[in-house]
């Protein structure tokens, strides 16, 4: 045989071996553009970054375009005016969507957080904490209808506390300067974000002495969702995307908080690298991060108990109707 001949031969075999090994890892030879539209960005969504960071989305043949949309409201514009194909925010604005009469409404189909990711700030350091400290106080609070703020009242009345009665409570500070108006001396006590949260600890400028995630309980406070034409129409390249992100929420609970943060630092270059761990850590810790995709049933009706709560219910939306598991209980299997 011609030597050209066997080395055509050769290199079937060889290209045949890849592809097998490919496929059996669960891999993709067809590389699809997936436009990814975030709510904002944080280190709350870490195993996502980490899924990218360790290429588990190029494993899939999934290259991402990933934006920041900077507020829910926008990232859901994107998601339903064909800028993105992928949005990363809260569910209830898929229930704002559906109240809407969408011909076309957005589906949650993969869970990445499952609490909320606030934590209460006090100005003082108290030696011992009860939610009773805050009558009679200032209270820096979250933007009114946003999540975080229903998350915060649902919290203070679930512990006896009237929000609008029993403290002072201002909610007219725009959300990225909430930080700033505390550092300055408003407030007696704040609901913040990490990693201010942390980084005000560190810094001496408040204490952290509650957590409204660990005191809200579960809920599908951020997951992917498409809507349901692309559900209905790309099934195969939502499963592949799925796969990489479970990939990577198995790689955070994995891994120490200390590699998580070496993995995900390229997203937040002005952050130091040893607070991005304290900041994975505590998430950790609190079971903020999904382990798996699945959006639980149990975390969408207290999603509704909540908005409800908060009088931000537009209408309650069944679990079947606005969230699709079939993909992410096909993953995991």
């Amino acid at each position: 045989m011609p030597i050209w001949k066997k080395a055509s031969a050769l290199f079937a075999v060889l290209l045949l071996t890849v592809t097998t090994t490919a496929c059996a890892l669960g891999g993709s030879s067809k590389t699809e553009t997936v436009r990814v539209a975030e709510v904002t960005r944080s280190i709350f969504y870490a195993p996502f970054y980490a899924a990218i960071a360790q290429g588990f989305f190029e494993e899939e043949g999934i290259e991402l375009e990933l934006t920041t949309a900077w507020g829910g409201d926008k990232a859901m514009t994107a998601l339903l005016s064909d800028g993105a194909d992928i949005s990363l925010v809260g569910a209830e604005t898929t229930i704002y969507v559906y109240a809407q009469e969408a011909a076309d409404p957005a589906v949650t189909f993969a869970a990445l957080t499952q609490t909320d990711g606030t934590f209460l700030v006090s100005r003082e350091k108290l030696d011992s904490f009860s939610w009773e400290d805050l009558k009679g106080s200032t209270f820096l609070g979250q933007r009114k209808g946003g999540m975080p703020q229903m998350v915060g009242e649902h919290v203070l009345k679930k512990n006896g506390i009237d929000p609008h009665n029993d403290l002072t409570l201002i909610q007219s500070i725009d959300f990225g300067n909430i930080p700033s108006a505390f550092a300055s001396g408003t407030g007696d006590f704040v609901q913040l974000f990490e990693p201010q949260a942390t980084l005000f600890e560190n810094e001496g400028l408040g204490h952290i002495i509650a957590s409204f995630g660990t005191e809200s309980g579960s809920v599908p406070y951020t997951g992917f969702i498409a809507k349901q034409s692309m559900l209905d129409d790309n099934p195969e390249t939502l499963e592949r995307f799925t796969r990489a992100l479970y990939k990577g929420q198995q790689w955070v609970e994995q891994h120490p908080a200390e590699e998580v943060a070496e993995a995900i630092i390229d997203f937040f270059e002005d952050t130091p690298v040893e607070l991005i761990a304290q900041v994975v850590e505590r998430y950790h810790a609190q079971g903020s991060f999904a382990s798996s995709p699945i959006v639980q049933e149990e975390a969408w009706d207290n999603l509704h108990l909540i908005m409800e709560e908060a009088g931000e219910l537009p209408q309650h939306v069944d679990y079947d109707i606005l969230v699709d598991t079939s993909i992410a209980e096909k993953v995991i299997e």
